[in-house]
């Protein structure tokens, strides 16, 4: 891993002029203030942890938001008109570190920030802010479509995360972006703000993989020792141990991802896109129950496949369209072909997770990614890990959706090794694996 120092080199072969320009102009002057302002000391208060469910209780699916963990009240303005002038804190004094991190991956646009005690390592939230770029039903979400969205609102989500955390820019110790693995377009557009931002506040950049910050997120608000990691997302399928020193992939989707998948269906359904697809598919799920359509089942070793599910799936939807009877010759609703499809790819996800729990000897599960919101997942998880003598972890929609303190996180951790990403090699790839990272924080 490179380290070095990124200073206020010629940014003409770094940044397209159209997006420097804007960036440079809108976030120089509309932060100014802010650059200029004191620190506001938050509130201490922690918010309470968010209730885990009824079928997550029964299961006893652990979700210690605040082991180790804490976040603060949200502010909704932040007021200078009162505050002196910034002045740079002295690092002798200094007793936290604090990051920025930015991410954009796919379509949501996250800006957070995030402290460090420098003494205990205890982490602290001080905004998480999200804007996600929704599209019609029936829809997909194109990269230049979710990467103009990004652009038209980095700046609005930067003032807010500032303004919700409450601290000033001197305060601020390095700016994270999301290096990849997700779409080109929206990951260039968030990787151009936050290299405009280091060079405005004369910050270093770390550059953060993106399943290893949804991996360091869960793990610190879990409080999980050493769990096999089930990272499940729109772009994202892997079974994950972590091994001297870095994140081992056990098994993965040979195709699509899950998050695919299930958002391609909804697509076939023409479900609303508001405020995921995922989530709405598990709503309706819910409603369904009554028949278990015989959809294909492709585990293979500790791989999966599920491009035949989703072809068998919209095969049967189109059937339901056109008024026809299910093979058993049953009628069938949206519903029971969601609580189908549900109930067929999470076993299989279940079935690889065991295997690596088994073959690693670890007796706990920590699921990630944006699909790992999804209750009956979790539910499903919790009762395999429940007769294995075990635990399940998993966070809310706060930490489990793709959001900008995850890469705050993940990059602090990294930043506090030594590691800092040169301006020139600040690039973005679609393609980043999460056992490329050396894990040099932890043991």
């Amino acid at each position: 891993m490179s380290t070095g120092t990124v200073g206020r080199k010629s940014t003409s072969r770094y940044f397209p002029p159209s997006f420097l320009k804007y960036f440079k102009r809108k976030l120089k002057w509309s932060l100014k203030k802010e650059a200029q302002s004191s620190a506001v000391t938050p509130p201490s208060a922690p918010v309470p942890p968010l209730s885990t469910g009824s079928s997550l209780t029964k299961i006893e699916v652990k979700n210690k938001h605040n082991n180790s963990f804490t976040t603060t009240t949200p502010r909704t303005h932040f007021d200078t008109a009162d505050s002196p002038k910034m002045t740079s804190s002295n690092p002798s004094q200094k007793k936290r570190r604090i990051a920025l991190g930015c991410e954009g991956s796919a379509n949501k646009l996250g800006i957070g920030i995030i402290s460090h005690d420098i003494t205990t390592g205890e982490a602290t939230v001080l905004s998480n802010i999200r804007d996600t770029f929704v599209s019609p039903p029936g829809t997909g979400f194109l990269p230049k479509d979710t990467a103009a969205h990004h652009r038209a609102f980095f700046v609005r989500v930067a003032k807010t995360a500032l303004s919700t955390a409450g601290i000033p820019i001197s305060e601020i110790d390095c700016i994270c972006y999301t290096k990849g693995p997700g779409m080109g377009a929206p990951l260039t557009s968030v990787a151009i703000g936050a290299r405009t931002l280091s060079l405005l506040w004369n910050k270093p950049l770390v550059g953060v993989n993106h399943c290893v910050g949804h991996i360091e997120m869960g793990r610190t608000i879990t409080g999980a020792d050493n769990p096999v990691v089930l990272y499940v997302s729109g772009g994202n399928t892997q079974v994950i141990a972590y091994a001297e020193q870095r994140y081992r992939i056990f098994g993965e989707a040979l195709d699509i991802a899950v998050g695919n998948c299930l958002d391609r269906f909804a697509r076939t359904l023409e479900i609303s896109n508001d405020p995921a697809p995922g989530y709405n598919i598990e709503q309706l799920a819910k409603q369904g129950g009554r028949i278990l359509l015989d959809l294909p089942y492709a585990v293979k070793g500790m791989d999966c496949s599920f491009s035949g599910i989703l072809t068998r799936a919209d095969e049967l939807a189109l059937m339901m369209k056109q008024g026809k009877k299910g093979p058993d010759g049953e009628p069938f609703t949206p519903a029971d072909l969601c609580f189908s499809l549900q109930e067929t790819i999470f076993a299989m996800l279940v079935e690889i997770t065991e295997r690596a729990m088994a073959h690693v000897g670890s007796n706990q599960v920590l699921i990630v990614g944006g699909v790992g919101c999804n209750e009956r997942l979790q539910e499903m998880m919790g009762a395999m890990a429940a007769e294995r003598g075990g635990s399940v972890y998993a966070t809310d929609e706060r930490f489990c959706i793709d959001n900008g303190i995850m890469i705050a996180h993940a990059g602090l951790l990294a930043y506090e090794t030594g590691f800092e990403t040169p301006l020139e090699e600040s690039t973005c790839t679609q393609r980043f694996r999460t056992d490329e990272v050396f894990v040099k924080w932890r043991d």
